[in-house]
């Protein structure tokens, strides 16, 4: 055993267990996940990404076709349509589950049957860096272990978070309006478990170490499959504590450290992404001293960007980027405008006014979207998430409603996210431009599922195919705009960025490659109306040739100005 990994390990042990034997746990530990005693570290402070990686995020059976399983299929599309510009691709649980879409997980090691199978799995794992979700913090009340659990025996009898209805669990920070605590009847009478979010996803006991142990075996499998990038699901609520908030406690962030090493042990250029859809500051702390998570989601990103284009006023976006920290070498955020979930309401706190939330409600309402509540603690119910497909939160202005300029702001907002610092990540379905899925919602009774259909893949490729297709229009302009972007070396996820101020109505910021042989001033005009930026305003070098990226156009007077129509963006570039 490395005794540098072992110290390393037990250190962090001892933070969380301080009354158990750490050198017994840590020997568990890394022989679950087949380390060996000259185990060498990894480099540190390494980025593990480049600009031309780009995510995309599915679920496994988005796109399906008769007498095939949905992961072969959703693999053919991959290939046949998206392998020049996806490099890395997040599949959804594609475990066995009984609620949530796959978040309420039965069986770890297994793929739902009715997706396909772990050689499925690894095929995409081939040809893409393969995201998956270690769905930590619950597990289905219909899994195996919870069964054991109400039978008081092993694997999965103290696997879960009991509590107790006296204790004082006012403090709790909850996503959820449903109790905290589900009472159970088990073999020697009635418990109650804690269940962050539903009574069938029951949280899991990390207070008992051999939980922890469980799950280093499972990481293990999974990378022996295929999956080089672990999404820790809502991980903030890892530990539990009466009396606490439960959430971002420090056994938590030890717990992160640990699973990190252990990951990073086993595979060198394996990745850890944080998913805590909490407020910004509370975000940030996922990064910890750059040995926590290597990549943290931009969750405040989502609701700013989608108001800032709904209300032509950047203020709050902008204020909100100058306040973002460079990652650290070795560290990046994770740029996405909207995922399976809704848009997060929590991660405006402290960025948008009371008023200004409940305005930004009021126009998703008002595009056909609908609203998920939270239980504060003093008994509160306040907005959580907004449930709305992206094309349609974008489809007008809070102050006029629709109009026509929906596909032109869309595609605005993703030239944004695609040149920000951090790793672009594409829901399926704003790739596809997919609207509002009513009909979905109103069957299952989720506000989620709004945002969740389902392709055919023969409608989908006819859809792609049509030249008048509003489909076709975003993919193909998406496409074009992630294959400039993955070119240029100042758009690498750490290369410099800085904020410009062009006003209200212009969005802007300045890239610069880290060799420093590169710039580009990104601006978006994110109003209805047009506008002009005078090019001395930004500092162009006179010395250099500059060229906007997007038009493919020369900049030959740099003593003039540029005009943008409603939502349209420019990429200028010192190199071609």
């Amino acid at each position: 055993m490395s005794q540098v990994l072992e110290a390393k390990l037990v250190s962090m042990l001892e933070t969380v267990y301080p009354s158990l034997d750490c050198n017994f746990i840590a020997g568990q530990l890394l022989t679950a996940m087949g380390l060996h005693p000259d185990q060498a570290p990894p480099p540190a402070h390494q980025n593990r990404w480049t600009e031309s990686d780009v995510v995309l995020i599915t679920y496994a059976d988005t796109i399906q076709q008769a007498d095939e399983k949905p992961l072969a299929t959703l693999h053919q599309f991959l290939n046949r349509c998206l392998s020049d510009i996806i490099s890395a691709v997040h599949i959804l649980p594609f475990f066995p589950y009984s609620s949530d879409d796959g978040f309420s997980v039965m069986d770890y090691l297994a793929v739902n049957e009715s997706h396909g199978n772990w050689e499925d799995v690894e095929a995409i794992a081939r040809d893409f860096k393969l995201m998956a979700d270690l769905v930590i913090n619950h597990m289905s009340a219909r899994s195996r272990w919870f069964e054991n659990f109400k039978k008081r025996i092993d694997p999965g009898k103290d696997y879960f978070f009991e509590g107790n209805p006296r204790d004082d669990l006012s403090a709790v920070v909850r996503p959820r309006t449903s109790p905290l605590l589900t009472p159970v009847q088990t073999d020697d009478g009635e418990r109650y478990l804690w269940c962050t979010f539903s009574e069938d996803q029951v949280d899991l006991n990390f207070a008992n170490p051999q939980v922890l142990i469980e799950f280093a075996a499972i990481i293990r499998y999974y990378l022996e499959r295929g999956v080089i990038i672990f999404r820790l699901d809502a991980v903030a609520f890892l530990w539990k504590e009466p009396g606490t908030p439960g959430i971002h406690l420090q056994q938590t962030h030890e717990l992160i450290k640990i699973l990190r090493l252990l990951i990073e042990h086993h595979s060198s250029d394996a990745v850890v992404i944080t998913e805590t859809n909490v407020p910004n500051r509370e975000n940030l702390t996922y990064f910890g001293n750059a040995n926590e998570a290597h990549v943290i989601y931009n969750f405040s990103l989502p609701p700013l960007l989608i108001n800032t284009l709904v209300t032509g006023d950047c203020k709050h976006l902008k204020t909100w980027l100058m306040s973002m920290p460079p990652a650290q070498m070795g560290t990046t955020y994770l740029n996405f405008i909207a995922s399976h979930d809704g848009i997060g309401m929590r991660p405006t706190d402290g960025l948008l006014s009371e008023e200004e939330k409940q305005r930004l409600v009021n126009t998703m309402d008002s595009f056909g979207g609908k609203v998920s509540f939270r239980r504060t603690p003093d008994g509160r119910d306040q907005p959580y998430e907004i449930n709305i497909a992206l094309y349609d939160a974008l489809k007008g202005t809070a102050e006029n409603g629709a109009d026509h300029w929906q596909l032109q702001r869309f595609i605005c907002a993703h030239t944004v996210m695609l040149a920000l610092e951090g790793i672009p990540a594409f829901y399926i379905h704003s790739l596809l431009a997919t609207e509002n899925d009513t009909a979905r919602m109103e069957h299952t009774g989720r506000l989620r599922s709004i945002n969740r259909g389902q392709w055919q893949l023969a409608d989908l490729e006819k859809d792609l195919e049509n030249p008048l297709s509003h489909h076709s229009k975003v993919y193909q302009e998406l496409k074009r705009l992630i294959a400039i972007r993955c070119k240029q070396p100042a758009f690498h996820p750490n290369a410099t960025q800085f904020t410009l101020h062009l006003g209200l109505k212009l969005f802007g910021f300045w890239r610069q490659s880290m060799r420093r042989d590169q710039s580009i001033f990104c601006i978006h005009n994110i109003s209805d109306e047009v506008q002009q930026v005078a090019l001395s305003d930004i500092n162009l070098i006179g010395t250099d040739r500059w060229h906007d990226l997007i038009a493919g156009t020369a900049i030959e007077d740099l003593s003039g100005a540029i005009t943008l129509k409603p939502y349209q963006s420019v990429w200028l570039s010192n190199r071609e």
